[in-house]
This record gives C-alpha cells, structure tokens and sequence, in this order.
C-alpha cells in the first residue's frame, strides 16, 4: 500500500460518512479534520517506528491492529472502540495530543471535542491499514516497521494529495517525504518528553501551533 491507496481508503466518501455518523458530524467537519490532522497522525507513527524507546510497543500495536477485517468500511467504523482510538492518539500524538487537538480545532472551526472525537474514530483505521500492509512484510519488527513507514511517507506529496482527496480544501503542509527522518531519543530525556518530535517533523507539528 502506498501512501495514495491509504490516504484514499481513509478519505473515501464511505470512511467520511461513516466517521461522520459515528462522531455525530458532518461530511464537511469530518473532511476539515481529517485534511488538517492526517500528516500529523501519520508523522506520529512515523516517530513510533523509528524511536528504539517505542517501536517495539508500535510494533505489537500494528500486529494487533492487522487482524481487524477493515474490508467493510461502514462496518468497521461502525464498531470501532473509542476508548482505543483515544489511546492511539494519545501515544502518536504524544505530550501534544491537547494542543494539537485543540489547534486542529481552531484552524477547521469544529469543536474541540468533536475534532478529538473524529481522530480517536480514525485512528483504529489507520493502525489497521499500517497493519496489515506491515503483515506483507517478511521483516515485520521494528526495523522493518521504521522502513516500511520511511517508505510509505517518502512515497507521494501530502500536499497534492490532500488537495486531490479533498477537493483542494486541505491545509498546506509540508510534503511529507520532507519529515520522514527518525526521531532520535536521548535515554536522558524525561519520559514524557518519549514522543516529542524533533528536527523536521517537530516543524510540521508546528504548523498547526
């Protein structure tokens, strides 16, 4: 799967109004939404496969992830745990899950608890996605993760994209190709700072600042 058939699955007319329906939103928030905060959550992932202090975790995460049948789009979204979804965004987003959430809020216009709402009905998705495209691998441990999602990110421009998918509604980002470099935790840094990015991908997170 490349970074086109997954930003498709995600943003398909059936995922929009399934999430919209789950979240009690509309098609259009769901859209703003998902167009702002999408590069966000996929650098997340980006930084759980390549920190050595969470990929292993990442890891058992997609593998767990890959065995929901996401086939039915409408049935899958329909069932998803919001409880789990929170969680995953908790741990892509790191110490800025509340601000990003919030300044994701502000830049579309939908409300902070609906917009937190949307990410935690997406985010099971994605993992499954991930997931299952990890499963194909031969190499599926953390080294394979980390070069599965370098190869994912460097594989089409998140801007064009976005504006394709959506219509060209989407936010400016920076392509992502541009943000795929690891991120590197020192052992010395305190543990709630595990998940912060650095360097280029810490620039995109602060876009949306």
């Amino acid at each position: 799967m490349d970074l086109n058939a997954l930003m498709s699955t995600m943003l398909s007319d059936e995922s929009i109004e399934n999430l919209g329906a789950k979240t009690q939103s509309s098609p259009e928030e769901v859209r703003s939404v998902l167009g702002s905060a999408l590069p966000l959550l996929l650098g997340g992932a980006n930084a759980q496969a390549t920190n050595q202090q969470t990929a292993a975790g990442f890891v058992g995460a997609l593998q767990q992830h890959s065995q929901d049948d996401a086939s039915n789009i409408g049935s899958f979204l329909g069932g998803v745990d919001m409880a789990d979804g929170a969680k995953i965004i908790a741990h892509l987003l790191g110490a800025n899950t509340a601000t990003q959430t919030q300044s994701v809020a502000q830049q579309t216009g939908v409300s902070q608890q609906q917009t937190g709402n949307i990410l935690a009905a997406v985010a099971p998705l994605l993992l499954t996605l991930l997931g299952q495209q990890a499963a194909g691998n031969s190499n599926n441990n953390a080294a394979g993760i980390g070069s599965l999602m370098g190869s994912l990110m460097g594989s089409g421009d998140m801007t064009g994209l976005l504006g394709s998918l959506l219509g060209g509604g989407a936010s400016a980002v920076q392509p992502l190709q541009e943000i795929a470099q690891p991120v590197q935790q020192s052992a010395a840094q305190p543990a709630q700072q595990a998940n912060k990015p650095t360097g280029l991908l810490g620039k995109l997170f602060g876009l949306l600042k």
